[in-house]
């Protein structure tokens, strides 16, 4: 259950601190005053798409966090999984969303979309006025029908969705097999001509060009790199009046002077380090000297490869290593025509088999949909008898259809809230205030069904008053005894069963500003007040008193 909701700069509001009730919580306020905003607030941090407009104007980012307590333990599983502290009696989700990102947390640690989306699917339903356009499309009937059923159907349903992703993909790979048996002699003469040219360059080292051309430069050079290095040599340690000599000198000196003062001893050091070192120089420059010699034949050798090299890089790639992942590709490709026959016969053959499991567990599903379909739409319609709609008959219609991703059915809801009326598509029959009564029974069923603890409404009254309002406050209420609800309301009647009532109101004085207000007792009643008759007077007053203690 939701246990507190924080909002800092997010569209109107500048900061808010909500404290929601265990039962059954009411949100009021004039239209437009921004009641949904809380709800778009609580969607956003479960996952729903976070734009940069919900940023306050004149703010950096927007904050939400909010606090929920697992005493069902439902989400403990992947917690675990995902290697975060799970503590059941609070759980601190938090969202921040900037101008160019949006990040999730959760008790600190930053968490992936998918780690959300699982936790939402355990804790919360939010239904809104978008959702019941969404329920009342026939395409996502069948989802809604299997998200009822027992877990033998639900297997059943992942093995058949993984095993039409496998068909689909041999289907893919059955097409190319057959294109690519296609292709003519001419170019698999071609793909050999240049895999054998590439072949022919040897090329084991992805460096060797540029290795190539430092060799080439130094051999070029030889001559001068001689006479540069046994000059210098013979500069250091080689002719009469030699640098190295020189320094043994100046050694010899510093080494007297030391007997006098001992401050001299550190430069004693460095000079005995230094002339270390430049007779360890002059030996290297003397070897090097006398190593390295012209070589006409090498160099011609490293042209010749050099050459070779850049025709490839020409033909086949800028660089060597792109030469052997273009020699890897055409290898790729001559193997995939010259084996395509077989392939395509291998794969024929899997689809067979596949196409063969695929009718298997369509079936299986479409037996098992008409059982959960019976049971479904009994149980609407008992809710709908509930919410004042004694007459409906609430049908689930499962059709046969071309295979794909959910089986072979064409699933779509029915009712008829006329006892004279065959059942009709709920898309085309219902009005305003019957599809708000069959979203609420759909929607109270199914929270039974996902034991989800959290089941928030946006305006699920819309179209009803009188009796209906009644029933459906009724059914609020039933069901805030098992699950936690929040609703958003303009009925007073459902507003007075709130065990906890929020009151929204809109500030437009120099900024537009949201605030909410957590009513006490008195207050509520006077909310209740302006609700039923638009203003606070003595009768609307005592309306409220009355609706209160129905």
């Amino acid at each position: 259950m939701l246990k507190s909701l924080h909002i800092k700069d997010f569209i109107l509001i500048d900061e808010l601190k909500l404290d929601f009730d265990k039962g059954f919580n009411v949100i009021t306020g004039e239209t437009g005053a921004g009641k949904s905003i809380i709800i778009n607030a609580i969607d956003i941090i479960f996952g729903a798409k976070a734009k940069k407009e919900v940023i306050k104007t004149g703010c950096e980012k927007s904050f939400i966090e909010l606090t929920l307590a697992d005493y069902a333990h439902s989400t403990k599983d992947i917690f675990t999984e995902n290697e975060i502290d799970y503590t059941p009696e609070e759980i601190i989700i938090s969202k921040e969303i900037t101008e160019t990102t949006s990040r999730s947390r959760v008790n600190g640690i930053v968490v992936t979309q998918d780690f959300i989306k699982a936790l939402r699917e355990r804790v919360i339903d939010i239904h809104s006025q978008h959702q019941t356009y969404t329920y009342i499309q026939p395409k996502y009937h069948i989802t809604l029908l299997d998200s009822y059923s027992d877990d033998t159907h639900k297997k059943n349903l992942c093995e058949f969705k993984d095993t039409y992703k496998e068909y689909i993909d041999t289907q893919k790979l059955y097409e190319q097999a057959k294109l690519a048996a296609t292709q003519t002699q001419d170019k698999i003469e071609f793909l050999k001509f240049q895999i054998k040219e590439i072949e022919s360059g040897a090329i084991e080292n992805l460096n060797e060009d540029v290795e190539l051309e430092k060799e080439l430069d130094i051999l070029s050079n030889a001559q001068t790199l001689k006479e540069l290095t046994y000059s210098s040599y013979w500069q250091l340690y080689g002719n009469d009046s030699n640098i190295v000599d020189a320094l043994n000198n100046i050694k010899f000196d510093i080494s007297k002077a030391v007997n006098y003062d001992e401050s001299l001893t550190k430069l004693q050091e460095n000079l005995i380090d230094a002339l270390e070192t430049l007779k360890d120089t002059a030996f290297s420059l003397r070897n090097y000297s006398e190593t390295v010699e012209p070589n006409e034949q090498r160099i011609d050798e490293i042209n010749e490869r050099i050459s070779l090299l850049n025709n490839l890089k020409r033909k086949y790639g800028r660089t060597l290593e792109e030469v052997q992942k273009t020699y890897k590709t055409l290898l790729n490709e001559l193997n995939s025509i010259e084996f395509s026959a077989e392939r395509a016969n291998q794969l024929e053959k899997k689809l067979e088999t596949l196409n063969l499991q695929l009718e298997t567990l369509a079936q299986k599903l479409s037996d098992s949909r008409k059982i959960n379909a019976n049971k479904l739409s009994v149980a609407i319609t008992k809710e709908l008898e509930k919410l004042e709609l004694p007459k409906s008959n609430f049908n689930i219609s499962i059709e046969p259809c071309a295979m794909n991703q959910n089986g072979k059915d064409n699933v779509e809801f029915l009712i008829s809230t006329n006892i004279s009326e065959s059942p009709k598509p709920l898309i085309k029959t219902a009005s305003g205030g019957e599809i708000s009564r069959v979203m609420l029974a759909i929607k109270t069923i199914f929270a039974n069904a996902d034991k989800v603890d959290t089941v928030i409404f946006d305006e699920i009254d819309t179209g009803i008053s009188g009796k209906a309002s009644q029933a459906v406050s009724d059914e609020l209420l039933s069901l805030s005894t098992s699950h936690q609800v929040i609703v958003i309301t303009h009925q007073p009647i459902i507003a007075a069963k709130g065990t906890k009532h929020f009151y929204v109101a809109k500030s437009q004085k120099d900024t537009t500003k949201i605030f909410v207000h957590d009513l006490n007792d008195e207050n509520k009643i006077k909310a209740i007040a302006i609700l039923a008759s638009g203003d606070i007077t003595e009768e609307s007053i005592n309306l409220a008193k009355q609706l209160i203690t129905l």
